[in-house]
């Protein structure tokens, strides 16, 4: 089994955030697999349970923590599966990128970012893949909070959902053929 976690923040006000950039995704790629996210109602997450040719059994989840906290719930979803990092990828925004670049890393540092500073606290490790998807940098006199958090406009939400898309593709890629290869035709 593999647990693919996209971050991001709950609540309409949210919806269309470039902090959501994580959820687009996994709602692109639970769509392409048939799957629907349902609330738990023993922890803060929306889970689907989807199987992929080649990669078994997955398990999207959507922490429902606020960005923050995002950590918080993976270790009470991994430990009973008998999941490691090693069986884990998240998807999140990233500020340092141009809108609609994807990045994948198979581990390193929360480069700034909070809830990937949550992931590896909780976990303990960097060692877990990730895809991040640009959402491009804060204007001049406009605080990181506030880019991250406000409504992105009509020409961006299109942008970003054609990166949710690519995303989903090197989602796949990873699941099928490693990170290294989805490295190779994604970044």
């Amino acid at each position: 089994m593999k647990l693919v976690v996209g971050l991001g923040n709950p609540g309409r006000a949210y919806e269309h955030t470039r902090h959501n950039a994580g959820w687009r995704v996994l709602d692109e790629f639970a769509r392409r697999r048939g799957a629907d996210f349902r609330r738990s109602w023993r922890r803060p997450v929306q889970t689907a349970k989807a199987s992929m040719e080649g990669a078994g059994t997955l398990l999207l989840v959507k922490p429902l923590t606020f960005m923050n906290l995002s950590g918080d719930v993976l270790p009470a979803l991994m430990r009973p599966a008998g999941l490691s990092a090693k069986d884990l990828i998240v998807v999140t925004d990233d500020i340092n990128l141009p809108l609609g670049k994807l990045r994948i890393r198979p581990k390193g540092s929360a480069g700034g970012h909070n809830g990937l500073k949550s992931v590896i606290e909780r976990l303990g490790t960097e060692e877990f893949a990730r895809v991040r998807v640009g959402v491009g940098e804060q204007e001049e006199g406009k605080s990181l909070k506030d880019h991250v958090l406000e409504r992105m406009g009509s020409e961006e939400r299109r942008a970003l959902a054609e990166a949710a898309a690519r995303a989903a593709d090197a989602l796949e890629c990873i699941l099928a053929h490693g990170v290294d290869r989805a490295m190779n035709q994604f970044n």
